[in-house]
């Protein structure tokens, strides 16, 4: 199996597990506690405001990017996970696989189904039968 290991990709993957820890948290408390002490020698400035409003624009444009990246791949990986699982239960419905392809009207009406599904389980235990619906023997 072929990993994704693009400058890109790595570079995501690093930053966001780096940024995910209590260190960087830390990290960024120092610099936010540095910069509130300097305050008085710089005379509250405009300059010593900017030097705060910049950094952290930028910092926060970057790891925009860094976690969408993170959020995508997460996703991915997740939705094929869930696809195996769907394809490998025995009386499962195959045509579930890859929803997140479809278009929002097909999305609609895969739900409208399995909200009908849910109507009709609870009435069912609200009778004192079985909800699981499965079509394997009890």
């Amino acid at each position: 199996m072929r990993r994704d290991n693009t400058f890109y990709s790595m570079l995501a993957k690093n930053a966001a597990r780096l940024a995910g820890r209590p260190t960087a948290f830390n990290l960024a408390l120092m610099i936010l506690a540095a910069w509130l002490v300097s305050g008085p020698l710089f005379g509250f400035s405009d300059t010593w405001q900017l030097v705060i409003n910049t950094g952290t624009t930028i910092v926060t444009f970057l790891m925009v990017f860094l976690i969408q990246n993170t959020q995508n791949r997460d996703t991915e990986a997740l939705h094929i996970k869930l696809d195996e699982l769907i394809r490998a239960t025995q009386g499962a419905h195959n045509a579930l696989l890859d929803l997140e392809e479809l278009t929002q009207e097909e999305l609609d009406d895969f739900r409208q189904r399995y909200l009908a599904l849910a109507k009709g389980a609870r009435e069912q235990r609200a009778r004192g039968e079985r909800d699981t619906g499965t079509p394997e023997p009890p």
